[in-house]
């Protein structure tokens, strides 16, 4: 398997993704094709020790940043890292693209270059959510492509939802839940509740409607929703997991006593603050179209980068992409029944 890694995108680009690369190739037997900027890349591999027929760079002199309109960046830039790497998984010279770059660039091109799968209305970014107390996480679909939603495409998201988690993640009939304001059925937007009717009548494991305040207590498997909502969820979550690190470190360096305390819990502490480390889960697929690609934190440190190499290789030889495609004309006559109703 070939894994193309965008070497330019992302806040730490291109010294965390090289190192990245560099950690992730000692632990397995595929290769990397890193794309961007070549003596800039080949500056950072000099860093490292590292096995040349596991790694190779494809040279891309331009780059896509944060601040570039998305469809203008990625049909003017044809010589960046982005479209240079995607271009590459089109023409099957990759079997996975993986970037912590622009991420309207990276869903424009994933659209433009790559294309939709049959079936698929909307593209969605489906995002790794720990779990507390649990060895296990739930994943979050959509976590910011989409911000407003119509009920099919809310139902494709938990299809597609459903799919990854099982191939890639290992969780067996995965648990389906509809994000909503209430448990109960009468709760909700129009389309919420329009969705509550085509989940519970489609094969999928669905639990019913699930509150914000059950989802960090694993009520679901697959947490369904818009992506403006997912996207609160997810940075709502970061930011009160941080705050509370902070406001615990402040509370054990306030005296001796304390500081005894939180030398003998520094083991449990470090391991609650590893639970939320985005860097451990790799990064969001973006699921429904042609190819596997991969959108990591645009912060993405060297570790976060191995993660999610390594969460790329399920993702590609278990043919995610085409189970999705099969699964969603399977159930293109459940949407035709229920909209003809």
């Amino acid at each position: 398997m070939k894994i193309i890694l965008d070497g330019m995108g992302g806040d730490n680009a291109p010294a965390a993704i090289v190192e990245g690369a560099v950690l992730a190739s000692r632990m397995m037997e595929h290769e990397i094709i890193i794309t961007g900027d070549e003596d800039a890349i080949r500056k950072e591999l000099a860093n490292h020790k590292f096995d040349a027929h596991k790694i190779s760079i494809e040279h891309a002199p331009d780059v896509i940043t944060n601040d570039d309109a998305p469809v203008k960046a990625v049909r003017n830039k044809k010589n960046s890292s982005m479209v240079v790497g995607m271009e590459m998984l089109k023409e099957e010279s990759g079997d996975v693209f993986i970037s912590a770059g622009n991420t309207g660039a990276l869903m424009a091109g994933g659209l433009f270059i790559l294309g939709r799968i049959r079936g698929v209305d909307r593209p969605a970014i489906a995002s790794v959510y720990p779990i507390l107390n649990e060895d296990t996480v739930s994943l979050l679909v959509d976590a910011g492509a989409n911000s407003e939603c119509k009920p099919n495409n809310l139902l494709e998201f938990a299809t597609m939802g459903s799919i990854y988690m099982e191939k890639v993640l290992g969780k067996e009939n995965p648990r389906v839940g509809l994000v909503n304001i209430g448990a109960e059925e009468t709760k909700g937007t129009t389309v919420v509740k329009a969705t509550h009717e085509m989940l519970k009548r489609s094969h999928l494991n669905f639990v019913g409607n699930i509150e914000a305040r059950d989802i960090p207590k694993g009520a679901s498997d697959v947490i369904v929703c818009d992506g403006f909502v997912g996207n609160v969820i997810i940075k709502l979550t970061e930011g009160l997991a941080w705050s509370i690190f902070k406001l615990v470190k402040s509370k054990f360096t306030s005296g001796i006593t304390a500081k005894i305390g939180a030398a003998l819990l520094s083991g449990k502490l470090k391991e609650l603050k590893k639970e939320f480390d985005y860097s451990e889960y790799g990064g969001a697929p973006i699921l429904g179209i042609k190819k596997p690609v991969i959108k990591m934190h645009g912060s993405s440190n060297s570790n976060a980068v191995k993660n999610t190499i390594l969460k790329a290789i399920p993702f590609a030889e278990q043919d995610v992409v085409s189970t999705v495609e099969n699964t969603l004309i399977e159930i293109s006559d459940i949407e035709e029944m229920l909209i003809s109703e």
